[in-house]
């Protein structure tokens, strides 16, 4: 698995090795601890992988006819660590588009939730930005982003409870309530 050009998988090592003996606890004394800052490294490496400043996702687009076509992809499932605690979050996305004069490979979607969210990033972030991207990418008539998560930082501290967040953006053709349908939500 290659890593972010930012990160040093050496630097993150000597880091957690410190984190670990800051938290009272001795790799000398418990050999379970022994690879846990080289597991974490490598860890992190993938987890963050969307941190990438030269790279992109590769996504094919495609003429297309105009219609009244609308193009829906649900339930795609994603993962992402917030930057406020470096816990993890995860949950559902559905993203929608009504195409103008291209449209983007059916894996697109995904993969843009995929670089989005592989990086410390915000729930309402990666929302947008996938949003941004498709709009640059494709000049869609109207596009939708609904993502729902779990949060753990909100789970194990804080307030301590489980609760879904939900981040939406809608635009275009799909403002309001035709975005809203597009996504499968409840009013209210």
């Amino acid at each position: 698995m290659s890593h972010s050009s930012r990160q040093d998988p050496a630097k993150v090592e000597a880091a957690v090795a410190q984190l670990i003996q800051a938290l009272g606890l001795d790799a000398r004394v418990d050999p379970e601890l022994d690879r846990t800052p080289a597991r974490i490294a490598e860890f992190y490496a993938e987890a963050f992988s969307g941190m990438d400043p030269d790279g992109s996702p590769d996504l094919a687009t495609f003429p297309h006819p105009q219609g009244d076509d609308l193009v829906v992809v649900r339930d795609l499932e994603f993962h992402s660590t917030c930057v406020h605690h470096f816990a993890p979050f995860f949950g559902r996305a559905t993203i929608a588009y009504v195409p103008g004069d291209r449209i983007i490979g059916i894996s697109g979607p995904a993969r843009l939730l995929e670089w989005y969210s592989h990086r410390p990033q915000l729930q309402e972030r990666i929302t947008t930005q996938i949003a941004d991207h498709m709009e640059r990418l494709l000049q869609p008539r109207g596009i939708a982003v609904l993502l729902k998560a779990r949060h753990l930082c909100m789970e194990m501290r804080g307030i301590r409870r489980r609760g879904m967040v939900e981040t939406s953006t809608m635009r275009g053709t799909l403002a309001g309530a035709a975005g809203v349908a597009a996504l499968g939500q409840s009013r209210g």
